[in-house]
């Protein structure tokens, strides 16, 4: 039988519980050591979580929060958000906190914002030493579901002209880590004002971030 984690679902009932019933669900950015700007992308989280409480009725805290990766808080928090242009650097402590995290019912949002990559493809091996990246493909829920993302990942920018993908961490069978490659998802969450995106593009980036958020808290279930 699987495995069921309770956290989880006290979060999912929150998640969408009416906000005169149920507490708040705070989701945070993730800080980070190495002088990578963990805090890129200033606008974005905050925009997605409007969305979300609009669209979808979720009912997350307004404001998001910053939670380091060697921090006990990091287990508030099932959703957490991970970006950056820079070096990327996890201490052992830090290393061993996210992945107590990640196997207790955590989830990892990392979004490479066009030179997050090689830093990550390092950090990632001293938190899941023994597990690989696995293409996430064009079927599976993450995109499914609130809206449909029959082709995966929307391309937000362009760079080097390389389609979006989509690559995961799996535990138990469940995506721990879900990291957005050539994509630029964050950026599409941003104030409309920082990147001067197409509303159709921007309104595209924020749907499928809903649909990470509502996996994030429903996959355990």
């Amino acid at each position: 039988m699987k495995k069921i984690n309770i956290f989880t679902i006290i979060s999912f009932f929150n998640l969408f519980a009416q906000p005169l019933l149920s507490q708040e669900i705070k989701i945070a950015r993730l800080k980070y050591d190495g002088g990578g700007d963990w805090y890129a992308n200033k606008t974005a989280l905050i925009n997605l979580i409007s969305f979300t409480n609009e669209n979808i009725k979720t009912n997350l805290f307004k404001n998001e929060e910053y939670v380091d990766a060697g921090s006990a808080d990091l287990f508030l928090y099932p959703y957490v958000y991970m970006t950056g242009h820079g070096n990327v650097n996890f201490n052992p402590v830090q290393s061993s906190n996210l992945n107590k995290y990640l196997t207790s019912g955590g989830f990892l949002h990392i979004d490479d914002n066009y030179g997050l990559d090689p830093f990550i493809q390092l950090e990632i091996k001293k938190i899941f030493p023994n597990k690989d990246w696995v293409e996430i493909p064009f079927d599976h829920e993450i995109y499914h579901q609130y809206y449909n993302f029959d082709n995966g990942l929307p391309k937000i920018h362009q760079h080097d002209g390389n389609p979006p993908q989509g690559f995961g961490i799996f535990h138990q069978g469940k995506l721990v880590v879900f990291y957005t490659y050539e994509c630029d998802l964050g950026n599409g969450w941003e104030d409309a004002s920082v990147h001067n995106d197409p509303p159709e593009l921007r309104l595209q980036a924020l749907k499928m971030g809903a649909n990470i958020i509502c996996y994030a808290f429903s996959a355990n279930l």
